[in-house]
């Protein structure tokens, strides 16, 4: 188990990585996909949502406010696309950067069309996880158990 002091040092790290982080990815309104891409380039950041949750505050609540800003924009008829080279997603990663949201409404937007998605969808298998957000299509994966991570808005309040 880590003593206290330990602690200390790795969080200090990690916000100065963080930092680093958002100097680097910065687009002007959102996070590029990679440090050395054009500025044109995003991504879904899903994992910070684990920041919020946790209560870190390794990042200004702005990253992921700017971001779901960005998805929201970037939006298709059946979600948001993974990132800017495809419009395919990840629904369970879909659901993580919805749960980024500051408000239940951009929480919603962000979720309602991965509902249309699986209503309205021609795949007709066990839940995949990996479809196209024009399209409604699944890409390959199905009854995966990464599905779970759709319950993690269960750890959120709004």
């Amino acid at each position: 188990m880590l003593g206290e002091p330990e602690g200390e040092t790795y969080l200090a790290t990690a916000k100065e990585m963080a930092a680093k982080w958002v100097e680097m990815a910065i687009a002007g309104d959102h996070y590029k996909l990679t440090f050395d891409s054009s500025p044109d380039t995003w991504s879904l950041k899903y994992n910070l949502v684990w920041d919020r949750l946790f209560g870190l505050h390794l990042f200004p609540t702005s990253v992921a406010d700017d971001e779901i800003k960005h998805y929201l924009a970037k939006q298709n008829k059946y979600g948001t696309p993974l990132d800017s080279r495809s419009t395919y997603t990840k629904a369970d990663w879909l659901v993580w950067s919805a749960s980024m949201a500051a408000s239940k409404e951009q929480f919603e937007q962000l979720i309602e069309p991965l509902w249309h998605f699986l209503n309205e969808t021609p795949s007709r298998v066990p839940f995949t996880d990996w479809y196209d957000t024009v399209n409604g299509k699944q890409i390959g994966f199905q009854n995966r158990s990464v599905v779970g991570g759709l319950f993690l808005p269960l750890l959120k309040d709004f």
